[in-house]
């Protein structure tokens, strides 16, 4: 009946010193489709996979501009990330009204983890279920910054995120002295690569299935969807793959399950200090 007393509360702790509900958001986030953030010394990209619930279904939006200059991808729940999305314009916009100007990055992402860590230390809430990939240009240059359910964010040179991210983030860590230098559109074409390696062997990348997002010096963000993608996807699939499509550890069937908030995922294994059963979980 008691097969684990550590995880019926986020505030609760584990005598490994752990808070299982929050390992329980961070395995959801490793659920929802892959999506991939670069930046070079001028413009930062994002590139994610879309899914459908099924096939009367549109696919899933996973990128959300923010503003003029900063957009976010998501994996996970997508109704958690619709909340953050939200709040994260409303603090945009309140940069806007009350000082005439853009809010910078690194004081959004601090707003952000102050509201996401909230959810980690009250008993009556429950931790965010997604992880975000930010992308954005100020002052200081462009950004990819990553959120984690726990709160903690870090301002990355390249991430992956989501299932089979680990193929896409061996892709990265090869070619990470390139990114600086290269031009925007190589820049989109090696984050299509990446993204590319968390995909089984049989399936290729396709303007249904692949959203982009650029933002840069002197440009503000343009985000592509559908028929938009197919001058970047061009000869993509005459490529060689790279990466470890298939073998990471990963790795899940061919047949991801729909992404998007009303997927049916398997349950994530929880990360146990007895194993217990988790509920099954709907990730983006």
């Amino acid at each position: 009946m008691f097969r684990n007393q550590y995880d019926n509360d986020v505030t609760v702790w584990s005598p490994q010193g752990r808070l299982h509900q929050v390992e329980y958001a961070m395995e959801a986030v490793k659920q929802g489709s892959a999506t991939v953030g670069v930046k070079s010394a001028t413009h930062a990209v994002l590139v994610a996979l879309k899914r459908a619930s099924s096939e009367l279904a549109a696919h899933q939006k996973k990128i959300m501009p923010i503003d003029k200059h900063i957009a976010v991808s998501i994996s996970g729940l997508t109704a958690d990330a619709r909340v953050l999305s939200k709040f994260m314009r409303t603090e945009c916009l309140n940069e806007h009204f009350s000082h005439n100007q853009a809010l910078s990055l690194s004081k959004l992402m601090q707003r952000v983890g102050a509201k996401m860590q909230i959810a980690t230390q009250r008993y009556d809430k429950r931790p965010y279920g997604v992880g975000l990939l930010v992308a954005g240009f100020d002052e200081d240059g462009p950004h990819i910054y990553q959120t984690c359910p726990s709160a903690n964010y870090y301002d990355c040179k390249a991430m992956a995120v989501g299932a089979r991210s680990q193929s896409a983030r061996t892709y990265l860590e090869r070619h990470l002295e390139e990114f600086l230098s290269v031009t925007r559109d190589e820049l989109i074409r090696h984050a299509l690569r990446a993204l590319r390696d968390t995909l089984p062997n049989d399936v290729e990348l396709t303007n249904k299935n692949c959203s982009i997002a650029v933002v840069g010096e002197g440009e503000e963000l343009s985000i592509y969807d559908d028929d938009d993608v197919n001058p970047y996807l061009e000869g993509l699939d005459q490529e060689e793959r790279r990466g470890g499509a298939g073998t990471s550890r990963e790795a899940q069937p061919a047949e991801a399950p729909a992404d998007g908030d009303a997927s049916a995922d398997q349950p994530p294994p929880p990360p146990s200090d007895e194993q217990p059963q988790a509920d099954s979980m709907e990730t983006d």
